[in-house]
């Protein structure tokens, strides 16, 4: 995550820096009040080896929602981990599930993948329900758990083979769907290795190409990208992404917001069991966020800053940065006044160098809530 700069202890200030944490920081004389309009609303944004073999299960409603949650309860004992918890997931989107530790992310999936049963409400996917219909919902969901179990005298390619046998595939449908993830995932040098001496990353591989196997129509992946490297990170975001866009619904958790912000269509936020909030990724552009200001110069920074009216926590002299820059960091509404605040800046010659946001928006929103602030949310 891109960490946000703020003044350290004994950092140098530029004596006209102004600090302020109520309301939105840019309120320029050029233009009418910013953030004062309603947001516009954002558009949603929309190989083969990745798409559904032949053969493969088709299932539900063509128009329905590939994931319907309404009203779902779920307790162990005395803990409700998930209580009165209700959305969708559209098909052919990638939904992301944000939320501290113990929010019920979990529980939810392990009950959309019909291996736990709701104690109320109703749980579709792509219109049958796990609890009337365990089957067909197996046969449609690839489900990769956070956890692999791997068969100890099982191969990497003899894994995927009992897999692809599990969901009735044809022989030689098999071996070549085998074939094609092993390539997929970057597995073949490790085909013919024993799964049980796999490193964490390797198996996190694996386990997504098992979850492929039968070409599911709704992926459900719960913390995919603990211990990838970075390459193996960019193949997951684009395998997962192929996945979407052939149609399936994908519905992903994870703790590193910034990948799931590439990756993620929607988002939906958890908080002691049930959704606090839910937006498409692209809307999250209208909230407010922190955004970072480089310039070649703190007194002209801090002299444009001032004659635009705008309410930042400091220009840091370039010593103090690790970029070598002088900065600032300044609380904005949205991207569109993130937009007119550059322009005027440059107009003020102002000898910025870098302007973007100090998080993502994944990031921010979750910071907002007050699940983030809370004490053991992390």
């Amino acid at each position: 995550m891109t960490e946000s700069t703020s003044p350290v202890e004994g950092a140098a200030r530029d004596p006209q820096g102004k600090s302020s944490t109520g309301g939105y920081a840019y309120d320029s004389p050029q233009h009418a009040s910013y953030g004062s309009g309603e947001p516009t609303a954002g558009e949603d944004v929309a190989g083969p080896t990745v798409g559904p073999p032949p053969g493969g299960p088709t299932s539900g409603p063509a128009n329905g929602p590939g994931i319907l949650c309404e009203h779902v309860y779920r307790s162990f004992g005395a803990v409700h981990a998930v209580r009165d918890l209700s959305f969708t997931a559209p098909r052919g989107k990638v939904t992301a599930l944000v939320g501290p530790n113990g929010s019920g992310k979990s529980t939810l999936m392990l009950m959309l993948a019909s291996l736990l049963a709701p104690d109320r409400g109703r749980v579709l996917l792509h219109g049958m329900d796990p609890s009337q219909d365990s089957a067909g919902v197996r046969a449609t969901v690839g489900w990769m758990p956070d956890q692999f179990g791997a068969w100890d005298s099982l191969r990497v390619a003899e894994v995927l083979e009992v897999m692809g046998r599990a969901y009735f595939l044809p022989g030689a449908q098999i071996r070549s769907r085998v074939d094609e993830l092993l390539m997929l995932m970057d597995l073949v040098p490790l085909a013919q290795q024993s799964a049980h001496v796999l490193s964490r990353g390797q198996k996190q591989r694996l386990g997504l190409a098992r979850a492929l196997v039968h070409g599911p129509e709704i992926l459900i992946l719960d913390e995919p990208a603990s211990g990838l490297d970075p390459a193996s990170r960019r193949r997951l975001l684009k395998v997962v992404r192929q996945v979407a866009e052939h149609g399936a619904t994908v519905l992903v958790s994870s703790h590193i917001l910034t990948e799931l912000e590439e990756m993620a269509d929607h988002v939906v936020f958890l908080d002691a069991g049930h959704v606090v909030d839910s937006s498409s990724v692209r809307d999250l552009a209208a909230r407010p966020r922190p955004w970072r200001i480089e310039s070649l110069e703190v007194s002209s920074l801090s002299r444009a800053l001032g004659d635009l009216g705008v309410r930042h926590h400091g220009v840091l002299d370039p010593s103090h940065t690790a970029s070598g820059h002088a900065e600032a960091v300044v609380d904005l509404p949205d991207e569109a006044t993130a937009a007119r605040l550059l322009r005027d800046l440059t107009g003020k010659d102002a000898a910025v160098v870098a302007f973007g946001p100090a998080t993502g928006r994944l990031e921010a929103a979750y910071l907002a809530s007050e699940a983030a602030g809370r004490e053991g949310a992390l």
